[in-house]
């Protein structure tokens, strides 16, 4: 008896699990038309939250660029300026202010980054509630399909799960994470190579000094796309996108690295278990965002002069050549010129970032709710 009853309950627990994998079949029409119902105005309320998080994020960014455009038309001024034309950063923005005035001279070539960029940003803004670094907040999954950088940042956590085991809850290791940053610059650089090219071709047009009645080469970033296209092609316009994935790879890496390290070490947590207990605050996320930025520069500044050098050249050049010409200028210290102003742009961009997602959530909170 003892053994028919446990083939029994065996049975009936193999036909309780196959029940719950199954779908519900509605018994009557009014139960299929509640259904139907129920699922669309979900799917409507997924859409709804899906395209907010995409406008906040995208407002994140604008206000990113806005606040640190700036700070990086002064780097790359300084990393193609031949040695002597400026003796620091603070002189970079006096003569462009003087040349050009406040708009034109620190925004020089903000059209590329604001077009082409902003949407694609390396890494996305928590939604508030900013969600604890252990579990990873749903929202922002759809937003890795919009943004090719999300997509290319959730492969490659794809690709580090399936050639590596991941902790025992299911979470990556720092190392993972950085591989899996590495991974999302791959598809990136064929969208920022083109945009960074006209970014900093208008951002050095600015140092020329032009002959009365004489006008810049360029009127514009589309003027710029045409130009490179009549003189070399394809080929042209995508100049420089092996020193930026030479970048923005390492880069990634470190960022994505840094900002996870950072979060876990601001989260709150209970002083007997040791187990997180809350979740980060705008201002620890914020601080995670800027000491990441700060990690990102410090090992690819170097590669970002080259790259800086290389696609506001004139002619046919290398990136061989361009790197033996710096050396011969001023040995390393000439791959480091605009050091100080790319870490200074972390903390205020970073800033903006996550102030401008909070009050796009807010407004439009105000708005549809």
């Amino acid at each position: 008896m003892s053994s028919n009853s446990q083939s029994e309950s065996a049975a009936a627990v193999v036909s309780n699990t196959i029940a719950s994998k199954l779908p519900h079949i509605p018994e009557s029409k009014e139960e299929l038309k509640a259904e139907i119902k129920a699922e669309a105005k979900a799917a409507a309320s997924s859409g709804l939250s899906q395209l907010r998080s995409f406008v906040a994020g995208g407002f994140g960014g604008v206000c990113a660029v806005v606040v640190g455009h700036p700070f990086d038309l002064v780097k790359v001024r300084l990393q193609t300026a031949e040695k002597g034309v400026y003796s620091s950063a603070m002189d970079v923005v006096r003569k462009s202010v003087a040349k050009d005035g406040l708009r034109r001279g620190l925004y020089a070539g903000v059209s590329a980054p604001l077009v082409g960029v902003t949407p694609m940003c390396t890494f996305p803004p928590p939604q508030p509630p900013f969600p604890s670094p252990h579990k990873p907040n749903p929202s922002l999954t759809p937003l890795l399909a919009v943004a090719v950088s999300f997509w290319g940042y959730d492969l490659g956590k794809t690709i580090v799960r399936a050639t590596s085991s991941p902790s025992p809850d299911g979470s990556l290791t720092i190392a993972q994470i950085s591989a899996a940053g590495f991974f999302s610059a791959i598809p990136m650089t064929a969208i920022t190579a083109p945009f960074e090219r006209v970014k900093v071709i208008l951002q050095v047009q600015g140092q020329k000094k032009l002959a009365p009645g004489e006008k810049p080469k360029y009127a514009g970033g589309l003027d710029v796309v045409r130009q490179l296209y009549r003189e070399g092609g394809v080929r042209s316009v995508f100049r420089g996108s092996a020193a930026t994935l030479a970048r923005d790879g390492p880069g990634s890496a470190a960022y994505f690295a840094a900002y996870e390290y950072i979060k876990k070490a601001l989260t709150p947590r209970d002083p007997v278990t040791g187990e997180a207990s809350g979740k980060l605050s705008l201002t620890a996320i914020t601080c995670a965002g800027a000491g990441a930025g700060v990690a990102m520069w410090i090992p690819v500044f170097p590669i970002d002069t080259v790259k800086s050098r290389l696609q506001t050249a004139e002619g046919n050049v290398t990136i061989g050549g361009v790197v033996r010409g710096l050396y011969a200028q001023g040995g390393f210290r000439a791959f480091f010129p605009g050091f100080g102003p790319a870490l200074a742009r972390a903390v205020p961009a970073n800033a903006a970032t996550f102030l401008g997602v909070e009050l796009a959530h807010q407004a439009m909170n105000k708005v549809f709710n």
